[in-house]
């Protein structure tokens, strides 16, 4: 399928089997929660059950067949991240747990290179993966986090960036998307303030990668992170992406088996990249299968997937705006992904629970994003999130499934 090729939504979703089931009492599964984890395609699925049933070896250690195969496959996996991302070598990836641990494997690295005075910023939109870790480096060395504000919009306040992104910065790490409000953060600004200081620059990109190109080269960022299970593959599998004089930089993040190149019980030195940072038997299936899953994301092109999914968030913006006592949470100039709203006088659990009783899946809360809530003065919100096998007939079924809630607590 050319790239530019319109989506035939209605097709995609015969590849994802979850969502031809029904829930309940026969009620047919709308599934609008995919900013917390995706669905998986039929291809990943067997592309995990393949890997078990013909591949399954410790990888990087054997001289065997199996070990040489499942080797081969993961690393083949590292090359479609390599190729989804941009990246200039397959060395410049390593594989995480997710995001969150990513974003730790970084701020480790960076406490041993920080100290007293220095700034970290991040931006007033962060999930807390992207707030705690740099919390603690800037316990461990002294430094200080700094914050970008946010617009009543939800959009990013960057007025007085040049005050707050100064000669003391050493980390400027911030969403690409929004989990919260799916906000698209104009990121250019921010990496070239960072750049012109000096700083270094991550891009959490978890709501990202699943809705749009994201390619490091033209970004211009110094790190990249996101996770398997929010762009269609498995669970427990994530990837990192650093440029390699920043990799190098960096020291290990954990030790053990795979990240040596010689031990003694004098000392260790280190194995090169991405090895010194992948300690120990990795999730080899998960890296697998999402390597299935990105090659499934380019196949159908990522453009494509962009262009059918702002037809569909412009739609529902459209109807949920005019649902008596809606209110949304962040009208970003740019949005993708996820509509975060409340409802007058409704607790968004108690709208949650009464959705999902009608098949609609939602999430409700703070969507850890604690801090996002705290600015726009909520205890939380309701959250839909979209991916590309959505369709407008969900939106329609949460439509009307906020009428049963009003009906029902209005």
């Amino acid at each position: 399928m050319p790239a530019t090729a319109p989506l035939d939504v209605a097709a995609l979703r015969a590849d994802f089997p979850i969502l031809q089931r029904t829930v309940y009492d026969g009620m047919p599964l709308v599934y609008l929660d995919n900013a917390a984890t995706t669905q998986k395609p039929q291809v990943v699925l067997d592309r995990l059950a393949a890997y078990y049933a013909n591949e399954n070896a410790n990888v990087h250690r054997g001289v065997h067949f199996l070990s040489a195969t499942g080797t081969e496959a993961y690393e083949e996996a590292r090359r479609s991240v390599q190729r989804f991302l941009g990246a200039a070598d397959a060395h410049e990836v390593v594989f995480t747990r997710g995001t969150t641990e990513a974003i730790n494997l970084v701020a480790h690295g960076f406490a041993t290179l920080l100290s007293d005075g220095d700034e970290i910023v991040v931006s007033a939109l962060e999930h807390h993966a992207n707030i705690v870790p740099w919390q603690m480096a800037c316990e461990r060395t002294g430094a200080r986090l700094r914050v970008i504000p946010a617009l009543d919009t939800g959009d990013l306040d960057l007025s007085g960036l040049d005050e707050i992104v100064t000669e003391a910065t050493k980390v400027v790490a911030v969403t690409h998307t929004s989990n919260a409000l799916g906000t698209v953060v104009d990121l250019a600004p921010l990496i070239e303030a960072a750049h012109a200081v000096g700083a270094a620059v991550l891009i959490d990109g978890a709501q990202a990668a699943p809705h749009t190109t994201v390619d490091v080269q033209a970004l211009g960022a110094d790190f990249l992170v996101f996770s398997g299970h929010k762009t269609f593959g498995p669970t427990g599998i994530g990837a990192l992406w650093g440029r390699e004089a920043w990799l190098e930089k960096l020291p290990p993040y954990q030790g053990g088996g795979d990240m040596i190149d010689r031990v003694t019980f004098e000392n260790t030195t280190f194995a090169g990249l991405p090895a010194k940072f992948e300690a120990g038997t990795p999730h080899v299936a998960g890296g697998i299968g999402l390597g299935t899953a990105l090659d499934y994301l380019m196949d159908l092109g990522m453009d494509a997937i962009e262009a059918s999914e702002h037809e569909l968030i412009r739609y529902a913006e459209d109807r949920l705006g005019a649902v008596e006592g809606l209110r949304f949470i962040g009208t970003p100039e740019k949005r993708a992904g996820a509509i975060s709203f409340v409802l007058d006088g409704i607790h968004p659990y108690d709208a949650g629970t009464v959705l999902d009783r009608l098949g609609v899946a939602v999430r409700t809360g703070q969507h850890c994003a604690q801090p996002v809530m705290d600015r726009f003065g909520v205890e939380g919100t309701i959250r839909a999130s979209f991916a590309f096998y959505n369709t407008p007939a969900d939106v329609d079924a949460l439509v009307d499934g906020l009428a049963r809630v009003r009906a029902m607590f209005g």
